[in-house]
C-alpha cells in the first residue's frame, strides 16, 4: 500500500508548479482529485491503496480486509534532497476505514477486571442485544507521515512513517476509545525490505512491488507491493466506556496486553500505489 517507491523515479527535481485552480483531475489522473495542488511546493501527487495485510497489536491480530487509501503529495528540497509529505486538499489524507475486529467485544475487554458489577452487567446485556461487532479504525495524528523514496526503491532503510491511533468501536466502548493518541501516538517506521529482530515472531519481508510507466512517464503504477514493521509501541488505551473510562480502560488493556514494548506488535500493508508529477495533474483538469 501505502509505498512511495516510484517517486523518485519520476522526475522530482525543478518541477514547476502553479496555483490549482481548485477543478478535479480527470482521465487517468482521476485518482489523484485529493492532490494538493494548491500548495506551490507540491512536485509528486500520491494515490496509495492497502487491500489486505494485517496490524498485530499485542495480543489480538486485526486483518486488513477493507482497503485504505492515502492521498497526498510530496515536496524535494532541492539543497538537501530530503522528501516532505503534504497532506491532501479537500479531504482525509488517511480514509476512514474500520477493520473488523475478530472476536468481538470479549476479545477486546476482560469481564473480569471490571470492577463493578453494574458495569458486567452492562457489557453482558451489550452482548445479549447482539452489539457485539468491534472495528479498529486507523486514523493519523497532525504531522504524521514521512517518505524516503530511495529507501523504498532499494528494499532498505525507512521508506515510509506513519503516526497513528487506533479507534476501537462498539456501543459498549463508546465513541472515543483509541489505542495511542495525538500526544503519544503509535509511530510505524515501515519499510520494502526486512526488518529488523525487533519481533517477538519473526522477521518480515516486504516487498517494493512492480512498476508501469505511463503517460511519458508523467504517471506511475506499483502493484504488488509491500511495507512492513515490527519495530513499533503500543501504548495503553484512553477514553474506553465513556464517563466510566477510568474502569474499563485497565479492563480492554488486559485483553489486549497493552502497553506492548517495541517488538510486540507488527504492520503488514499490501496494496498499490499511483504517483504523478503535479503539472501533469494540473494540466488533466
Amino acid at each position: 500500500m501505502l509505498a512511495v517507491a516510484a517517486v523518485a523515479l519520476i522526475g522530482l527535481a525543478a518541477l514547476a508548479v502553479s496555483l490549482s485552480g481548485g477543478h478535479s483531475a480527470s482521465g487517468d489522473y482521476a485518482s489523484f482529485a485529493g492532490c494538493p495542488l494548491r500548495d506551490r511546493a507540491t512536485d509528486v501527487c500520491i494515490f496509495a491503496q492497502t487491500d489486505s495485510g494485517e496490524l498485530i497489536i499485542g495480543k489480538r491480530t486485526i486483518p486488513i480486509t477493507r482497503t485504505m487509501t492515502l492521498r497526498g503529495g510530496v515536496h524535494e528540497d532541492e539543497a538537501t534532497g530530503k522528501q516532505a509529505f503534504i497532506g491532501a486538499e479537500g479531504g482525509d489524507t488517511l480514509s476512514v476505514t474500520p477493520q473488523i475486529v475478530p472476536g468481538g467485544i470479549l476479545d477486546i475487554v476482560a469481564p473480569r477486571l471490571l470492577p463493578q458489577k453494574t458495569l458486567r452487567r452492562q457489557l453482558y446485556e451489550s452482548i445479549d442485544k447482539g452489539l457485539t461487532d468491534v472495528t479498529a479504525t486507523p486514523e493519523l495524528v497532525p504531522s504524521a507521515v514521512g517518505v524516503n523514496t530511495q529507501n523504498l526503491i532499494e528494499a532498505k532503510g525507512i521508506g515510509l512513517s506513519l503516526a497513528l491511533k487506533v479507534k476501537l468501536s462498539n456501543p459498549f466502548l463508546g465513541e472515543s476509545c483509541f489505542i495511542g493518541s495525538n500526544a503519544h501516538p503509535i509511530v510505524m517506521a515501515l519499510t520494502t525490505g526486512v526488518t529488523r529482530r525487533y519481533s517477538r515472531h519473526r522477521p518480515i519481508q516486504g516487498k517494493p512491488g512492480h512498476a508501469k510507466f505511463e503517460d511519458d512517464y508523467n504517471l506511475v503504477t506499483i502493484r504488488a507491493d509491500s511495507l512492513v514493521s515490527d519495530s513499533f509501541a503500543a501504548p495503553r488505551v484512553t477514553g474506553c466506556g465513556g464517563v466510566h473510562s477510568a474502569l474499563v480502560d485497565p479492563a480492554v488493556d488486559g485483553a489486549l496486553g497493552l502497553p506492548v514494548a517495541p517488538g510486540g506488535n507488527e504492520a503488514i500493508f499490501n496494496g498499490a500505489l499511483s504517483d504523478a508529477n503535479a503539472p501533469a495533474v494540473r494540466a488533466s483538469r
